[in-house]
């Protein structure tokens, strides 16, 4: 449940314009919906800020949509992710204002205005144009949470002079997110040159010896940059989900 909505509710309440009860039975539903094979925590706004978000990897369709359907009873917006293209068309004929992003492999269920929640802008940057689909589940995540996103695309170590061309663009940014695979070197180029907190998203791109992003991780781990986290590999999500936290401190 939005904080805004339980605090209107509260409000009527006082002024007496709702009833006890019906008070309490949105309370009662407050912690999670139990549809049985899924149990939404409806109140995970309250603790961390904002809602549950719909992992769409190992799910069927007609759970996603349960969990969505649940879910918009108390949500303004829902976020899906790792969707394939059928769930994502199943998605939308279900939910009429969907929006799915392919590349990112998300869908957006939005039903009302998202607040801005964040300070500053959120940066994301990717080494090469094969880090994309995790930059811009990145991009879909930071901005259904309430931030301003810029994003700086294909500037990898391979062609350095291509991130410094930005200079204003990675100095205007309050955070940033590097998503980079190969041997993942742009993460600490980036810190080296910013006071910005930098958050390191390794993904599985990358030759044979990469071993599917864990290259990109140990070295992103082993950064000599100050002001350098790195989350899992491949993981757009959580780097977005801390940034925001970061952004609206």
């Amino acid at each position: 449940m939005q904080e805004t909505r339980l605090r209107q509710m509260l409000r009527a309440f006082r002024q007496g314009r709702i009833a006890e009860d019906a008070v309490m039975e949105t309370l009662r539903e407050l912690p999670f919906g139990d549809l049985g094979h899924s149990k939404v925590d409806h109140h995970r706004e309250l603790r961390q800020g904002f809602p549950e978000v719909i992992l769409g990897q190992g799910k069927t369709l007609s759970q996603v949509n349960a969990i969505a359907r649940e879910m918009l009873r108390y949500h303004g917006n829902v976020l899906v992710t790792r969707v394939s293209p059928a769930m994502a068309r199943g998605i939308r004929k279900r939910f009429a204002k969907a929006r799915s992003n392919a590349l990112a492999r998300t869908v957006i269920i939005r039903r009302g205005l998202i607040p801005k929640s964040g300070k500053g802008k959120i940066l994301i940057i990717s080494a090469g144009t094969s880090d994309l689909p995790v930059a811009e589940e990145a991009r879909e995540t930071a901005l259904i949470l309430g931030n301003e996103v810029e994003t700086l695309y294909d500037v990898g170590v391979a062609g350095i002079h291509r991130l410094l061309h930005h200079r204003e663009l990675l100095r205007a940014a309050r955070v940033v997110i590097v998503v980079a695979g190969m041997e993942g070197a742009l993460a600490s180029v980036v810190g080296g040159l910013l006071d910005k907190p930098i958050i390191a998203v390794p993904t599985s791109v990358g030759y044979g010896v990469g071993l599917g992003g864990f290259a990109a991780l140990a070295g992103m781990l082993n950064s000599c940059a100050a002001g350098v986290a790195v989350v899992n590999i491949d993981n757009g999500f959580g780097a977005a989900c801390v940034a925001s936290l970061i952004n609206r401190l």
